[in-house]
C-alpha cells in the first residue's frame, strides 16, 4: 500500500511539472566575425521547475558559446553570449534534463556569421534590383506587340512553356507559403530550416503568370501569321501534364505528401527553364530576323540574371559559403544558362540579323517571305 501511495505522489509531482518548456528569445541570430551577440534562454513560468541545460554547436570552428552548460529555474532567464569566429552558418542546439521538460524542440538558434555588414546591404540592394528587372522584363514584349498589332516573331512554343512554368512556380510558392499543412510538413522534414518562400517570390510568380497570360491574350487579338504551337512542344506539354496528373493522384491517395507534389512541380519548372529559350532562338534563326522578339525583354532578363549571380557570389564570400554555388549548382547554373541565351539573342539581334527585316508568314512556307519594314524593325 505504501508503494502505491509513493508512486501516486511521484506521478502528481511529475504531472505538475510536465508542462514546462525550454524556449529561446530568437531562432535567428546574425553576428560579425570577432563580435559578440546575445540571446536569452528561459523556462515557461513555473518557480518549482529547474533544469540542467547543455549547449551543442554544430560547427564549433565558426561559433563559440558562453556558458555552454548551466542550470536554469522557472521564471528566470539566462543570457548566452555568441562569438563569431569565422564566416558561415551554424546551428546552436540546447539539450535539457530532467525528462519532465517535455518540449525543447524549438530551443535552437540559427547563427549566421558574416564578414561585412556592408556586403549584406549591397547584396540586399542587388537582390531588389534584379527582382525589379525580372518583373519589368515582360512589358517591352507586351508593348511591342501592342504597337505592331502583331505577335509575328514571338515563338508560341516559348510562350506556352513560359506559361506552364510560371503557373507551376506560383503553385509551389503559394502552397508552401499559405497552406499550413504543407508548411508543417516542411518543418517536420527540416525542423531547423527556414521556409524558402518569401513574399516577393509569391509576387513575382503571380505577376509573371499574369503578364504571360496578357501576352497570350494578345496572340488571340493581333496578327499571328501561320504560327502555332509545334507538335514537339505539344508532346513536351503532354509529358509534363501526365507527370503532374500522376503526382496529384499519388498525393490524393497519400502515397506521397503534398510537399513532395509541390517539389515535383518545381522540378518541372526547372526543366522548362532549361529548354524554353531553344524554340525562340531556332525560330529567329529560321526567319533570319528578330523582329517581333523584344530586345528590351532580353536586356532586362540579362540584367536580372547577372545581378542574381552577383548576389550569390557576394553572399558566398560574405558567409564563406561557396558550397551554395559549387555544391548545389542548380540555381547558379540556371542563371548562367539564361544569361548565355540572352547573350546569344543579343548577337542575333545586333550582329547576325542586324538588318531586322520583317517576315510575312505565308501558309505552307516555314521560312516566310522577307519584306523590308524599317518602322517595324525599330520596335523589335
Amino acid at each position: 500500500m505504501a508503494l502505491i501511495w509513493y508512486i501516486g505522489i511521484v506521478t502528481i509531482i511529475v504531472a505538475d511539472k510536465a508542462w514546462a518548456d525550454l524556449k529561446v528569445s530568437t531562432q535567428d541570430l546574425k553576428v560579425h566575425v570577432n563580435d559578440n551577440e546575445l540571446f536569452e534562454v528561459y523556462l515557461t513560468e513555473n518557480s518549482s521547475v529547474s533544469a540542467l541545460v547543455t549547449i551543442e554547436v554544430q560547427h564549433p570552428d565558426l561559433v563559440s558559446i558562453l556558458p555552454s552548460r548551466f542550470t536554469i529555474t522557472g521564471g528566470n532567464t539566462e543570457n548566452i553570449s555568441v562569438k563569431g569566429l569565422s564566416a558561415g552558418h551554424s546551428i546552436v542546439s540546447l539539450n535539457v534534463t530532467p525528462s519532465y521538460i517535455t518540449d525543447f524542440s524549438q530551443a535552437f538558434v540559427r547563427v549566421t556569421v558574416e564578414k561585412s555588414d556592408v556586403l549584406y546591404h549591397i547584396s540586399t540592394v542587388v537582390g531588389w534590383i534584379y527582382f525589379l528587372a525580372w518583373s519589368v522584363s515582360f512589358y517591352p514584349q507586351i508593348y511591342s506587340n501592342y504597337k505592331r498589332k502583331s505577335v509575328v516573331g514571338l515563338n508560341f512554343d516559348y510562350l506556352s512553356l513560359n506559361l506552364v512554368g510560371f503557373i507551376l512556380y506560383a503553385l509551389f510558392n503559394c502552397g508552401l507559403f499559405w497552406i499550413p499543412e504543407v508548411e508543417f510538413e516542411y518543418f517536420r522534414r527540416y525542423p531547423k530550416g527556414l521556409n524558402p518562400v518569401q513574399v516577393n517570390d509569391i509576387f513575382f510568380a503571380l505577376h509573371a503568370t499574369f503578364a504571360t497570360v496578357i501576352t497570350i491574350i494578345q496572340c488571340f487579338i493581333y496578327e499571328i501569321g501561320n504560327q502555332r504551337v509545334s507538335i514537339t512542344a505539344r508532346i513536351i506539354h503532354g509529358i509534363f501534364a501526365l507527370f503532374i496528373s500522376i503526382s496529384i493522384i499519388l498525393a490524393i491517395v497519400a502515397v506521397i505528401t503534398w510537399l513532395d507534389f509541390l517539389y515535383y512541380c518545381s522540378y518541372v519548372k526547372l526543366s522548362i527553364t532549361l529548354i524554353k529559350y531553344v524554340p525562340q532562338a531556332f525560330y529567329n534563326y529560321k526567319r533570319k530576323s528578330t523582329v517581333g522578339w523584344s530586345i528590351g525583354n532580353i536586356f532586362l532578363d540579362f540584367t536580372g540574371g547577372m545581378l542574381s549571380m552577383l548576389q550569390m557570389i557576394l553572399n558566398a564570400y560574405n558567409y564563406d559559403d561557396w558550397e551554395s554555388i559549387f555544391g548545389d549548382p542548380t540555381k547558379f547554373g540556371l542563371g548562367f544558362f539564361s544569361v548565355a541565351f540572352d547573350i546569344f539573342f543579343i548577337i542575333q539581334h545586333y550582329v547576325l540579323y542586324r538588318d531586322r527585316k520583317e517576315y510575312i508568314e505565308i501558309p505552307g512556307n516555314n521560312y516566310g517571305e522577307s519584306q523590308e519594314n524599317a518602322s517595324t524593325g525599330t520596335t523589335a
